[in-house]
Protein backbone atom coordinates (compact mmCIF):
# COMPACT_ATOMS: atom_id res chain seq x y z
CA UNK A 1 0.00 0.00 0.00
CA UNK A 2 1.24 3.63 -0.83
CA UNK A 3 -0.08 6.69 1.12
CA UNK A 4 0.37 10.18 -0.80
CA UNK A 5 -0.36 13.36 1.05
CA UNK A 6 -2.83 15.59 -0.64
CA UNK A 7 -2.52 19.63 -1.21
CA UNK A 8 -3.59 21.97 1.77
CA UNK A 9 -7.28 23.18 0.81
CA UNK A 10 -8.14 19.86 -1.22
CA UNK A 11 -8.99 17.52 1.62
CA UNK A 12 -12.73 18.62 2.40
CA UNK A 13 -14.35 16.36 -0.80
CA UNK A 14 -11.40 14.00 -1.04
CA UNK A 15 -13.82 10.68 -1.56
CA UNK A 16 -16.14 13.02 -4.37
CA UNK A 17 -12.81 13.75 -6.27
CA UNK A 18 -11.09 9.76 -5.62
CA UNK A 19 -14.65 8.98 -7.64
CA UNK A 20 -14.55 11.63 -9.86
CA UNK A 21 -10.78 10.95 -11.27
CA UNK A 22 -11.30 7.13 -11.24
CA UNK A 23 -14.12 8.00 -13.68
CA UNK A 24 -11.89 10.92 -15.59
CA UNK A 25 -8.62 8.87 -15.93
CA UNK A 26 -9.46 5.20 -16.67
CA UNK A 27 -13.24 5.50 -17.90
CA UNK A 28 -14.89 3.07 -15.79
CA UNK A 29 -16.99 3.44 -12.74
CA UNK A 30 -15.69 2.30 -9.09
CA UNK A 31 -17.17 0.12 -7.04
CA UNK A 32 -17.78 1.31 -3.34
CA UNK A 33 -16.51 -1.21 -0.85
CA UNK A 34 -16.42 0.01 2.36
CA UNK A 35 -14.61 3.45 2.67
CA UNK A 36 -12.50 2.29 -0.55
CA UNK A 37 -13.05 2.72 -4.02
CA UNK A 38 -11.81 0.06 -6.41
CA UNK A 39 -11.65 -0.37 -10.59
CA UNK A 40 -9.71 -2.78 -12.43
CA UNK A 41 -8.03 -1.09 -15.64
CA UNK A 42 -5.51 -2.16 -18.54
CA UNK A 43 -2.53 -3.75 -16.60
CA UNK A 44 -4.32 -3.10 -13.29
CA UNK A 45 -5.90 -6.11 -11.72
CA UNK A 46 -6.60 -4.25 -8.84
CA UNK A 47 -6.56 -0.65 -7.84
CA UNK A 48 -8.34 -0.07 -4.57
CA UNK A 49 -8.35 4.38 -3.33
CA UNK A 50 -8.89 4.97 0.12
CA UNK A 51 -9.12 8.21 1.65
CA UNK A 52 -6.56 8.16 4.64
CA UNK A 53 -8.71 8.66 7.93
CA UNK A 54 -7.23 11.94 8.86
CA UNK A 55 -8.71 13.00 5.42
CA UNK A 56 -4.84 14.14 4.94
CA UNK A 57 -3.90 11.51 2.81
CA UNK A 58 -4.57 9.12 -0.26
CA UNK A 59 -4.08 5.09 0.28
CA UNK A 60 -3.67 3.18 -2.84
CA UNK A 61 -3.56 -0.55 -3.08
CA UNK A 62 -2.53 -2.33 -6.71
CA UNK A 63 -2.56 -5.34 -8.28
CA UNK A 64 -0.43 -5.54 -11.48
CA UNK A 65 -1.16 -7.61 -14.11
CA UNK A 66 2.63 -8.93 -14.89
CA UNK A 67 1.47 -10.31 -18.70
CA UNK A 68 -0.12 -7.00 -20.13
CA UNK A 69 1.28 -6.37 -23.01
CA UNK A 70 3.82 -3.12 -23.03
CA UNK A 71 1.80 -0.20 -24.58
CA UNK A 72 -1.06 -1.52 -22.12
CA UNK A 73 1.17 -0.74 -19.58
CA UNK A 74 2.85 2.63 -20.62
CA UNK A 75 -0.86 3.90 -20.91
CA UNK A 76 -2.23 2.44 -17.50
CA UNK A 77 0.81 4.10 -16.05
CA UNK A 78 0.25 7.16 -17.23
CA UNK A 79 -3.26 7.18 -16.17
CA UNK A 80 -2.46 6.08 -12.75
CA UNK A 81 -0.65 9.13 -12.89
CA UNK A 82 -2.99 11.32 -13.80
CA UNK A 83 -5.37 9.86 -11.13
CA UNK A 84 -2.61 10.75 -8.57
CA UNK A 85 -2.01 14.35 -9.70
CA UNK A 86 -5.34 15.02 -9.80
CA UNK A 87 -6.99 13.43 -6.52
CA UNK A 88 -3.58 14.78 -4.62
CA UNK A 89 -2.94 18.27 -6.32
CA UNK A 90 0.53 17.81 -6.17
CA UNK A 91 2.20 17.10 -9.64
CA UNK A 92 4.50 13.38 -9.74
CA UNK A 93 7.64 15.84 -9.39
CA UNK A 94 6.10 17.42 -6.33
CA UNK A 95 5.29 14.10 -4.85
CA UNK A 96 8.49 12.81 -5.60
CA UNK A 97 10.12 15.69 -3.92
CA UNK A 98 7.73 15.22 -0.71
CA UNK A 99 8.79 11.52 -0.59
CA UNK A 100 12.83 12.17 -0.72
CA UNK A 101 12.28 14.13 2.18
CA UNK A 102 10.47 12.05 4.41
CA UNK A 103 12.46 9.12 3.71
CA UNK A 104 15.79 11.73 4.36
CA UNK A 105 14.18 12.51 8.16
Amino acid sequence: MQEYPIKRGLTKDLEQRIVTELRTCFGVEPEKNGNSYRISYGALKRLEAIAGTSGKTLRVITESDITAPDEVIIDTNKRFRKFLDGTTGFSTKERVKRAKSVEGE
